[in-house]
């Protein structure tokens, strides 16, 4: 197939086996890197019990902090039949996991609904994207998933050019995040556990209060019934570690200045990561467990 699944619209040879010129590299059958129970997701993700992630290889954007670097920049993972993924749905879902959570699905989501159609699981299907969609793909997923743990990474073009090589990446996320909108647009819950819903997710870096702010302002007006979910996670790691600005961790003070205006609010829909979250060893490791 010629593929136009991401916002690059690259138009890859993608066979079963091979990805001829694509930005993502990845074949048509799904690469898997890790399938496991993840406890560090947002309370109503991971629970008690633990979200059950399936961490894909690839990805369509080019962060130079993505702290998955292995496996979205080196392609790090095993591939995988239509089959085999849905056998990993149903063994996380029979381990407790409270959810199917899909980490870096875009490249695969075709494989992901053949998966889907041979088995979906009674538990939540959740579609945990760094935001670089197209509506059409957003649309085709229509009735395969129950929550939409989208990331709004930038509303600044430049930013995103300079950090994620998609300066076009602001127009796409907002556009797609809308849709993920109109298909969830009330969060559900259960014993605490998210059932069905939209959460937004931006990672504060360094100097990049202003921008937070300002995608904080854009959830909670556009998409008010979401939750938005501010991440400190940051680590400067990959390329980031030798780029100005972006080669440190978020200070307290850029940290204290968004919570304090995002309290100010009254807007009550937020989940907020502490400081201490900087930290490597919150990484997974991609050691091909659960595949």
């Amino acid at each position: 197939m010629k593929c136009s699944l991401c916002p690059r619209r690259c138009n890859a040879e993608r066979t079963n086996e091979q990805n001829v010129n694509g930005f993502c590299k990845m074949p048509l059958l799904p690469k898997v890197a890790r399938a496991a129970l993840h406890f560090w997701e947002e309370p109503c993700i991971s629970g008690k019990n633990g979200s059950g992630t399936v961490f894909f290889s690839g990805c369509t954007l080019d962060c130079a902090f993505c702290q998955n670097y292995d496996i979205s920049h080196d392609g790090f993972g095993k591939q995988i039949s239509y089959q085999r993924l849905a056998d990993i749905f149903k063994e996380l879902e029979e381990k407790g996991a409270h959810n199917i959570n899909l980490v870096t699905p875009t490249q695969f989501v075709p494989a992901i609904i053949r998966a889907l159609d041979i088995y979906k699981p009674k538990i939540p299907v959740v579609y945990n994207s760094g935001g670089y969609d197209t509506v059409e793909v957003i649309r085709a997923l229509k009735g395969y998933i129950d929550i939409f743990l989208m990331d709004l990474k930038y509303l600044s073009c430049e930013r995103a050019r300079l950090y994620s090589g998609a300066e076009n990446y602001p127009e796409y996320a907002v556009s797609a995040i809308q849709e993920c909108y109109t298909y969830q647009p009330v969060c559900e819950f259960k014993d605490g556990i998210m059932q069905k819903g939209l959460i937004v997710r931006h990672l504060l870096l360094p100097q990049g209060t202003n921008e937070a702010i300002k995608v904080f302002d854009w959830v909670r007006e556009n998409t008010p019934n979401a939750y938005f979910s501010i991440m400190s996670q940051y680590t400067p790691l990959g390329r980031a570690e030798n780029m100005p600005i972006i080669n440190r961790r978020v200070t307290k003070r850029e940290y204290d200045k968004v919570l304090s205006y995002i309290c100010s609010t009254g807007f009550e829909n937020v989940y907020i990561q502490e400081r201490e979250s900087s930290d490597k060893k919150y990484i997974p490791p991609f050691n091909l467990e659960g595949i």
